[in-house]
């Protein structure tokens, strides 16, 4: 906690003016009317309001003094970042030739009624290639691929696996080239009905071939029913498709793939067919970021004399990307200064310059007189007249970025053939700039850290500085019995869906923030010390639970109680504090017990059973009164499963 600040002058308004007329009374003792109708008291009321306004200012002076010297300390506020989404672009019809989404292509949210839009760009260009089916082989796990693209074109039935499916039976299409994050339409026309499997989650796997391995694909709406009618199956294909040989055929190849089944998780009975198959491309999905990027911002003309500076005139700069330059004009075309932390190590040669995000504005090097009498510069001083410019910058960003899934709906940028877009997934990243009263915080601890990494509070807290949109740092040892090895556990934030849900992929943290995590780190390290920086592990945490509520709060109290376990179980806001779950605590009978019986409506707790599970694999363990977590891993809500069956009245029989 910071130090009170002193009150240079506590007098208010009502005691300077007691004091004027105790003083008046003193001076002039014939004045004897005091009421507030008197002119004389007015004129003192006056005075009195202007000296208040003064000494509020002056007690703000302790604030300037301490805000001064964290400015010497060369303290900057953190901006912004920008949050970034995943935005699929659905095509108004399959399209012959490709069609080219340029960057900057704006999409945004829906303008309500109380909110702004909240706009997003793309970072880059996106060719949406059209796809056909060139081949259709099928691979048996225990066999040879055979292609079956003649007898598809005669129309006859093909058989997509085994007579009797096994786990690991494949079905492959070939298309003429590959299609790195496109939408693609299966359409399938099957005369086989009822083979045994749960149309509305069949054990299937849809994978794309990215050169070395089999990566898998995400999937949308599917109308065959796990291959097993006529209809469409929607494949989102990852960025690493590329053309390969499989099959002894080069194309861009796809498949589907039989899984394990789930527990309870009907399997095939018999092998789907395939009579008529297609293929064709519907949309594509690109990366979008909540900012703005501005080109060409002319900074003004130099003065030729150290330590210029030179603000533009749309802050704040965004940082979580490329750092932006600053171009200078010469005889010999443009000069490129490069923005550095600081001047300490700077040459009298070196181009560099020094950029506060938050404000927008470049520090060009400054000279500073020695003891003997010399200046010594840190840095090269731009010619007196010469112009200077920034070519790019990004500006934008904060938390309103981290918009919900489904939320980007609505595309600004006209685009040809492209009827509409959406999120599959929540924008994440998005952390607003920060404030003067964090960085008074944060003082203390930049003083005993300096800027080092030692104990374990300093990792996670440089970790945090590092990327702004991590959620939460663990520092751990990385192997027991191992000295000199760290391990820092990254937790990104996330956007939870419709009742608190978390998906797992939302708590994986991208490479890039990874990345930078583990570059600031590294230079702050100790010598010898070898660091790990990697998402934490999670123990997936599956309850199934029985309760009894009034008949007519059956379907409230099963969706609200279904909502208290997954907030209850949150790495993110979980835990009994709500400040998320914390690493290695154990999950425990009596406490989901006790999160069930708070929920409004619920008449009593009949049966609660605790399952820890698998969140990549979704297999589930035996019931336990008590599931261990690991020191270095967290929980994560898989699949609860809440039944609500209506409470007995008084007097009646059950």
């Amino acid at each position: 906690m910071a130090l009170p600040s002193p009150n240079l002058d506590d007098r208010r308004f009502q005691q300077l003016v007691d004091e004027a007329k105790r003083y008046v009374q003193q001076r002039s003792p014939e004045w004897t009317d005091h009421n507030v109708s008197d002119p004389g008291v007015t004129l003192i009321e006056t005075f009195a309001y202007l000296v208040d306004q003064l000494l509020y200012r002056l007690n703000r002076v302790p604030e300037k003094n301490y805000a001064a010297f964290l400015d010497l300390l060369g303290m900057r506020l953190f901006p912004p970042t920008a949050a970034t989404a995943e935005v699929d672009f659905w095509l108004s019809a399959p399209q012959p030739e490709t069609v080219l989404l340029p960057a900057g292509t704006e999409v945004a949210t829906a303008r309500g009624e109380t909110a702004d839009e909240v706009v997003f760009s793309t970072t880059g260009q996106l060719p949406i290639v059209p796809s056909a089916l060139d081949r259709l082989v099928t691979a048996p796990v225990s066999g040879e691929q055979t292609d079956r693209t003649a007898p598809l074109a005669e129309g006859r039935d093909i058989p997509c696996f085994q007579t009797a499916p096994q786990v690991g039976d494949a079905l492959l299409f070939g298309l003429p080239r590959a299609v790195p994050r496109c939408v693609v339409a299966v359409r399938l026309d099957s005369r086989v009905e009822g083979v045994g499997v749960d149309p509305r989650n069949p054990p299937l796997a849809w994978e794309a071939w990215d050169g070395t391995r089999w990566t898998g694909c995400e999937t949308g709406s599917d109308t065959t029913g796990g291959l097993n009618r006529p209809g469409e199956v929607i494949v989102f294909v990852p960025a690493g498709h590329t053309p390969s040989v499989v099959a002894g055929t080069r194309a861009g190849w796809l498949r589907c793939r039989v899984t394990e089944p789930e527990r309870g998780q009907a399997f095939y009975s018999g092998t789907p067919t395939v009579r008529e198959a297609e293929i064709f491309t519907v949309g594509g999905t690109a990366t979008v970021e909540h900012a703005e990027a501005v080109h060409g911002v002319p900074l003004g003309v130099s003065e030729g004399v150290a330590g210029q500076r030179f603000a533009l005139s749309r802050p704040p700069v965004l940082l979580d990307g490329d750092p932006p330059v600053v171009e200078v004009s010469s005889a010999e075309g443009w000069q490129t200064w490069t923005v550095v932390e600081h001047f300490g190590a700077s040459a009298p040669g070196d181009r560099h310059v020094v950029l506060d995000a938050t404000s927008g504005e470049f520090a060009f090097p400054p000279a500073v007189r020695e003891a003997d009498g010399t200046l010594r510069a840190y840095g090269a001083v731009p010619e007196k007249g010469a112009q200077l410019r920034v070519p790019r910058y990004r500006t934008g960003g904060g938390a309103a970025g981290n918009v919900a899934r489904g939320a980007i709906s609505v595309l600004r940028s006209s685009v040809p053939y492209v009827a509409g877009v959406d999120n599959r997934e929540a924008a994440r990243g998005g952390v607003d700039g920060e404030t003067v009263e964090n960085a008074k915080l944060r003082a203390p601890h930049m003083l005993r850290m300096q800027e080092r990494a030692v104990t374990a509070e300093d990792y996670e807290r440089i970790a945090r500085q590092a990327a702004p949109s991590v959620r939460r740092a663990r520092c751990l040892p990385a192997a027991p019995g191992e000295p000199g090895a760290v391990r820092v556990l990254v937790v990104p934030d996330a956007v939870a869906d419709e009742g608190g849900r978390l998906r797992f992929e939302q708590l994986i943290p991208s490479e890039q923030v990874l990345s930078a995590i583990a570059a600031r780190l590294d230079e702050r390290r100790l010598v010898g010390t070898r660091l790990l920086v990697e998402p934490p592990a999670y123990q997936g945490v599956t309850v199934v639970a029985r309760l009894s509520a009034p008949a007519e709060d059956v379907e409230q109290v099963r969706e609200a109680a279904t909502t208290a376990l997954f907030r209850h179980l949150d790495p993110l806001e979980g835990g009994p504090e709500r400040a998320g779950w914390a690493f290695g605590r154990p999950v425990q009978y009596g406490e989901v017990f006790a999160v069930l019986q708070r929920v409004a409506g619920v008449v009593l707790v009949e049966e609660v059973l605790l399952f820890p599970a698998d969140p990549i694999t979704g297999r589930r363990g035996s019931p336990a009164e008590r599931i261990e977590v690991a020191p270095g891993a967290l929980v994560f809500s898989y699949q609860h499963q809440v039944a609500v069956t209506p409470a007995a009245v008084p007097g009646e029989e059950r």
